[in-house]
């Protein structure tokens, strides 16, 4: 278990969608003699609401299993149960502490505003300034940070006879190289099980990775070496790996694809034919995008202004006859946001909202897929939202709060459907929409096509990953090009 993974991944390879030297990239693994492993772990940043994490992990799931039939699989998550509850495999923590994210997040369970006594109490005790601010120093230095450090120690040894019993770990997920929550949150997680995996001796791979931002210098480093220990690589976008150079990562690494344009769709009954109609379902996934509440941007004016315009844009659509579905691939974060938006759309047009604006009830995968499939077009500040909206050929206009949503609608072809999240404006947005929809039959046949070379890209990953040997690969590599023809 000792020997790389070498997999043909020049470093600054370009992404190679036309099927041309499929064979050649899974032939050039298998030739390793690598065999397939029996036991491995599937580490991502899931049980958070999210999504698009969850798509992410499900995908990379089902084509191993797809491939390795009898593989034994666990999942490392920052929520157990959660994770378990999902994808049916036993889950282990990932950091020492659950963090409750559906408590903390959903606006169901944990209304805004300010909380109980504890809230009061705490907010009572900071006015006293200077002597606050030493107690908790002296406490934190006293008594958090030891027992933090025993406590830490302790899981280590604990992961570390769970990393013994397998043969691969595979780091998952879409966004998993970033400092969201500083140095010690997501660079630092991925340190210790890549180092304590090769203190096992096990292969680390790194499937369809999105990188970004990492604006911490310990974060970089972090980083560096976790990638240097890899056995493999794969970004999800071109852009990611620019960033991993610019941070001085010099390993091999292969441009793919997000693992999300390679999850199994459930099969639908074909839709009836229906009659042309003037009236379209639009789908809202508002983000709680600068709420100081709950997003590291700290700007609620930018938030209010954000809610304020899409209530306008939906407005405009009210009253133009369509029909309005507010929901988002981030169930438990967006939840706020997706009532604020509720409450500022009937609040401003009373007459037109009652029974033309809906909030959608989505709380798994199947659940996203199917409010996409009743929309005509889905507007959405997510990057994951717009890959489940493409998986089903509807058209988006994306609201981009990060760089990988502006380069997935560039590789998309609709780079002129995709605006900065903090210029949101109304005006602009119906604009877009106007343009989006007189050309929606050519949007959707692009989509299609983009889809289906994504997948093929991903089919080719994991048969060299996977695949047992030289001719199931070629069979592999054979469906691979089918698909992308289809």
């Amino acid at each position: 278990m000792s020997g790389k993974i070498d997999i043909d991944v020049r470093a600054g390879e370009p992404v190679d969608l036309s099927g041309s030297g499929l064979q050649e990239f899974c032939v050039s693994s298998v030739a390793t003699g690598s065999s397939k492993p029996s036991r491995v772990g599937l580490l991502a940043h899931c049980g958070t609401g999210n999504l698009g994490d969850e798509a992410s992990i499900t995908a990379v799931l089902d084509n191993i299993t797809l491939r390795s039939p009898g593989v034994s699989v666990v999942g490392l998550s920052m929520d157990p149960e959660d994770t378990t509850r999902r994808l049916g495999i036993p889950c282990y923590a990932m950091r020492q502490r659950v963090f409750p994210f559906q408590r903390e997040w959903s606006s169901a369970s944990h209304p805004a505003g300010p909380g109980g006594f504890a809230w009061r109490l705490k907010a009572t005790v900071k006015k006293t300034g200077p002597l606050f601010h030493i107690a908790n120093a002296l406490r934190h230095a006293l008594v958090v940070w030891p027992s933090q450090f025993f406590r830490e120690i302790m899981f280590l040894l604990r992961s570390l006879l769970l990393v013994w019993e397998l043969d691969m770990l595979i780091i998952a997920g879409g966004g998993q190289l970033l400092d969201w929550g500083g140095p010690w949150a997501f660079p630092y997680t991925l340190f210790k099980w890549v180092l304590l995996a090769k203190c096992a001796n096990v292969k680390c791979i790194f499937v369809n990775n999105g990188a970004g931002p990492l604006d911490s210098s310990l974060s970089r480093w972090f980083i560096r070496r976790t990638l240097a220990m890899a056995d493999y690589v794969s970004l999800r976008d071109g852009a990611s790996g620019d960033l991993l150079r610019k941070i001085g990562f010099r390993g091999k690494m292969k441009v793919v694809a997000d693992a999300v344009w390679g999850l199994r769709l459930p099969e639908r009954p074909a839709k009836e034919p229906v009659m042309p109609s003037t009236q379209l379902v639009i789908g809202v996934g508002p983000m709680a995008y600068g709420d100081s509440k709950r997003h590291w941007v700290n700007d609620d004016q930018g938030y209010r202004r954000l809610i304020d315009n899409l209530a306008a844009f939906c407005g405009q659509m009210l009253a133009r006859g369509h029909r309005i579905r507010l929901f988002s691939s981030d169930i438990w974060f967006d939840s706020q946001a997706i009532a604020d938006l509720d409450a500022a759309i009937r609040q401003s047009f009373p007459a037109l909202a009652p029974d033309r604006v809906t909030r959608e009830t989505v709380e798994s995968i199947a659940d996203m897929l199917a409010a996409l499939s009743h929309v005509d077009f889905y507007v959405t500040c997510r990057f994951h939202g717009v890959v489940f909206a493409s998986l089903q050929t509807v058209p988006t206009i994306a609201l981009a709060p990060h760089p990988k949503v502006t380069t997935l609608m560039e590789s998309l072809g609709l780079s002129d459907y995709c605006v900065d999240i903090a210029r949101c404006d109304a005006a602009d947005l119906v604009a877009r929409a106007d343009r989006l929809i007189a050309d929606r039959d050519g949007i959707k046949a692009r989509i299609g096509v983009r889809a289906a070379q994504f997948k093929s890209q991903l089919n080719l990953q994991f048969n060299a990953l996977f695949l047992a040997n030289e001719k199931t690969c070629a069979e592999g590599t054979r469906y691979s090009q089918e698909g992308a023809l289809r």
